[in-house]
Parts: C-alpha cells; structure tokens; sequence
C-alpha cells in the first residue's frame, strides 16, 4: 500500500443555522486517507458522516479547517474550481442507483463522458469497457427497468468509474440490496480497490459490508472515535 496521503481533514468544522437552533454537525475532524485505501464510514444518525461525505464530494463545504485533495486545499477553491474536481477526480455511487429510467446501460453509463465533451466513439468505447468490467457484458443495450437490482447498481458503478476517478465515493451502496446481492455488489468493489487502485470511501450501516473494507472510522456527536490512520492495511 503506498502510504501518500490523497485526502486529509485537519480541524474540519461545520455548523448550521445559529444561536439556539445551532447545529455543529461536524467538532473538528482529523482524518487522514491515502492512496488506494478502501474506507468504510460508520455512525448513527446525526453523527456527522453524511456532511463529512458531502465535504469529500465537494457538494459542501466547511465553516472551517482544511481539507486537501492530493495537496490541494480546497477550501481556498471557488464553486467552479471544486466543481471541476468533482468532475474530473471523484465518481459517486449512490443507494438509488441514480439511472435515468428510459436510457440504455451503455447510454447511462456514457453521461460523465458527455459532459467532458467526448467524441461519442471514444465514449461508447469507454462505456463498454466499463460495463464489462463490473459484469454486463451482453447488457449494454437494457434499461434499468429490465435490469436487476444488483445489475442496477453495477451499471451506476461503470458510470462512476468510466472517467477513471482518483476516488470512488459511495453512499449506502447496498442499501437497496438483499444479501447475496450486496456482497456481490462489495466483491466488486474490493476487487476494483485491489486490482485498478481505486481509492474507495464508503458510508454503511451494515458491519457485514464494512468487513470488506482495510477499516472503518466511526462518527459520533461530529467526531471520528477512530485513530486517523490504521496501522496496518
């Protein structure tokens, strides 16, 4: 495992609304993650874990501290600026699969690439590779709606990947799943961690799936109960 720091949190804040109503949903988060890790986020609800994953996907930001992406602070980062991030270094995975419902797998799995103004032959291209990667080769031309659960999930997985992130980020990705779909679900994952580097932070509430990742930081009352870095992965 190479020990490079992608993503650190130092001192990380955040606070909403004010006086009475004041809510610090986040009490100074050090968090450390390096490259090629694949990490699972734990807690309760209220516990801070989905404002720190919103901070990671640059869909929020701090009220203060730092977060550095691969040496960069992004808190010093304008809405453009964290916007390109988003595009060109994070994919997301989301519980709802996400698919617009009357699109093909392929076609589902080509939006990040259209959004980067790609030639639609170097997009199909990418798409299928994609696709046949997480197991649908031979699926490219379904709907969703024609489409298991698990194989929904498998295409918004080719559709997070097909840009080739720096880091996955998934939000309850088996939540929507019965057993043997989720671990089927988390097989691929741990072997796009293991085979492609892929760096991966993951929130669940199941300690079935957090076993598959190198280790969990859990979130109470806005904090990690956990050390910043684990010993050994």
């Amino acid at each position: 495992m190479n020990d490079e720091t992608l993503i650190a949190f130092e001192g990380l804040t955040k606070v909403y609304g004010e006086g009475s109503a004041m809510v610090r949903a986040l009490a100074g988060v050090d968090l450390i993650i390096r490259r090629g890790e694949f990490v699972a986020i734990m807690g309760p609800s209220g516990s801070g874990k989905s404002t720190a994953m919103n901070i990671l996907g640059c869909l929020d930001t701090p009220s203060s501290g730092r977060y550095l992406f691969a040496g960069v602070d992004v808190t010093r980062l304008d809405r453009t600026q964290r916007a390109l991030l988003r595009r060109n270094y994070l994919g997301f995975v989301f519980q709802g699969y996400n698919l617009l419902a009357r699109t093909s797998a392929v076609e589902n799995v080509e939006l990040p690439l259209v959004y980067r103004g790609m030639p639609r032959a170097e997009r199909r291209r990418r798409a299928d590779e994609a696709l046949h990667l997480v197991g649908l080769a031979g699926r490219e031309h379904h709907k969703p709606s024609e489409l298991s659960g698990g194989q929904q999930q498998r295409v918004a997985i080719a559709r997070a990947i097909v840009a080739d992130p720096h880091v996955l980020l998934a939000d309850e990705p088996t939540g929507n799943l019965d057993t043997a779909r989720s671990r089927e679900i988390m097989d691929l994952l741990k072997r796009l961690n293991a085979e492609r580097g892929l760096t991966i932070i993951m929130v669940t509430h199941e300690p079935g799936m957090a076993e598959f990742a190198h280790r969990t930081l859990r979130f109470v009352d806005g904090r990690i109960e956990t050390p910043l870095m684990a010993e050994t992965v």
